[in-house]
């Protein structure tokens, strides 16, 4: 059986692609990377406290994200960690879920999901901080407004109003809370 940190090897992470890589490769919601990227940023408050965190001899220093460009949490949360990487002094990774199920299986959701995003911090000796999956619990909290816009329409019939709600309020406080939900996490876990 090989382990979590075997399947995330130096070499592994090393060679996974930089987000502006990933960003090169992907197929869709190109748009909506972009939109989620520009209207993050990171809280002075948080970009300190993250800073800190990377200053323990035990904090995070390296991040892996494993997502796919056409699913809505990552196209919100993804460009999300890479700005919080980009404050807190983080080398972040990405991996195509379906292109390398071999660490996606190690680190599955609930023990049998596939979920993504799938966002792992790691020590600078790869060694496990924390593993979190999809979207904030406030997300989860509010997924049934966005399961109103859609009704019983299909993404596609809906879309139009998708994409105005992820141009919304709603959808940009998701954004801040995965900060302020990952800032926490990775206090306690540190």
């Amino acid at each position: 059986m090989v382990t979590k940190q075997e399947v995330v090897s130096p070499e592994r992470f090393a060679s996974a692609q930089t987000y502006q890589e990933y960003m090169g490769t992907i197929t869709q919601n190109k748009d909506e990377f972009e939109n989620s990227f520009k209207g993050t940023s990171v809280p002075e408050e948080y970009k300190r406290r993250l800073q800190a965190l990377v200053a323990k001899p035990n904090g995070p220093k390296k991040v892996l994200v494993i997502g796919e460009d056409w699913c809505p949490d990552v196209y919100r949360g993804m460009p999300v960690i890479q700005r919080l990487a980009e404050a807190a002094g983080i080398e972040m990774k990405v991996l195509a879920r379906d292109q390398n199920l071999d660490v996606a299986n190690a680190y599955l959701n609930k023990g049998e999901f596939l979920s993504v995003p799938t966002v792992i911090f790691f020590t600078d000796k790869l060694e496990q901080v924390l593993v979190w999956f999809e979207r904030p619990q406030k997300a989860n909290d509010e997924l049934p407004q966005m399961r109103e816009i859609i009704g019983g329409r299909t993404r596609e019939e809906a879309g139009p109003d998708l994409k105005k709600f992820r141009a919304g309020p709603v959808w940009g406080s998701w954004r801040d809370a995965t900060i302020v939900e990952l800032t926490e996490k990775l206090e306690k876990a540190v």
